[in-house]
């Protein structure tokens, strides 16, 4: 039996049915003929061996044989999308796309943007809020930072960068203790955020505290939103150092009981492949910001 992979039309238009169940909605997506999307689903059937759609009702269903291919064909379109995207930009000098988390960007990144232009004044880049876990990228974005847990996607191209390391954080006089005990906490209000769920479980377990004294006093869609509760004096935040460094320098925030390393790392995801030049500057001066602190 050929071993040759089936045409790129007919994979197209299995997953834009698979996408749809619907092989007039995958027409109309994909700008043929309703027939011409049957004739390639019918094609790609012949050639796999297998059935791929069952008609239930006026709706079609996916086969198992098909779920299976669908991860597949839907992860490497992706990727290709990324891939077509990127190289556009680079042949029409675009700007390196980098997508950070809102409270990165805002609280890390931005605080030291002039610092980057002063290095590198000719590296164009434009900087986005990205708050998501999906992966392959975006056709529009170049590269993305993140606090994440190994083991990484084998599609991916993990740039290491720093380890994550998270403590509490409050204004000053909010205890009155210079070096408090950490059982301390279970008197005070507690903040969260939705994004870090585990992050106050964590603490108290490398504290020898009870998990289950983890009170659930405020929580914040945003990590941003409760370091901002933080420095108004509502409680005592969880967060990661590198988001807290300005505030703890100019005193707008304390943290007296330090911070702890997590098995996270703060990475530049990238999609495989040679990273450029501009991304290889950028990795440079991250390097150098990070470990200057």
């Amino acid at each position: 039996m050929s071993q040759s992979l089936p045409s790129l039309n007919a994979l197209r238009a299995f997953n834009e049915v698979a996408r749809t169940l619907s092989v007039t909605r995958a027409a109309e997506a994909l700008n043929v003929t309703h027939g011409a999307v049957s004739r390639q689903i019918r094609q790609l059937e012949d050639q796999l061996g297998v059935r791929l759609f069952r008609r239930e009702g006026r709706g079609l269903t996916l086969t198992a044989e098909a779920e299976y291919l669908r991860a597949s064909t839907s992860q490497a379109f992706e990727q290709l999308t990324h891939a077509c995207g990127h190289l556009r930009r680079r042949a029409t000098g675009a700007p390196v796309v980098l997508g950070c988390s809102g409270s990165f960007l805002a609280r890390w990144f931005i605080p030291r943007l002039h610092r980057l232009k002063a290095r590198y004044p000719d590296l164009n880049l434009h900087l986005t809020a990205d708050e998501g876990e999906k992966w392959p990228l975006g056709a529009d974005v170049d590269a993305v930072m993140r606090f994440a847990e190994p083991p990484w996607p084998a599609d991916a191209q993990v740039i290491e960068l720093a380890p994550e390391r998270i403590g509490p954080v409050m204004v000053p006089g909010l205890i009155e203790v210079a070096a408090p005990d950490p059982g301390e906490l279970l008197g005070l209000p507690l903040l969260h955020t939705e994004s870090r769920e585990q992050a106050w479980p964590r603490w108290f377990a490398a504290q020898g505290l009870d998990v289950t004294q983890v009170r659930r006093d405020q929580s914040f869609e945003h990590l941003n939103y409760m370091l901002e509760a933080a420095l108004v004096g509502l409680g005592v935040a969880i967060a990661p150092a590198y988001l807290v460094e300005e505030d703890l320098r100019a005193g707008r925030l304390v943290a007296p009981w330090g911070f702890i390393d997590t098995s996270a790392r703060l990475g530049l995801w990238l999609p495989p492949g040679e990273p450029g030049r501009e991304i290889e500057r950028l990795i440079q001066w991250l390097r150098l910001e990070l470990e200057a602190r």
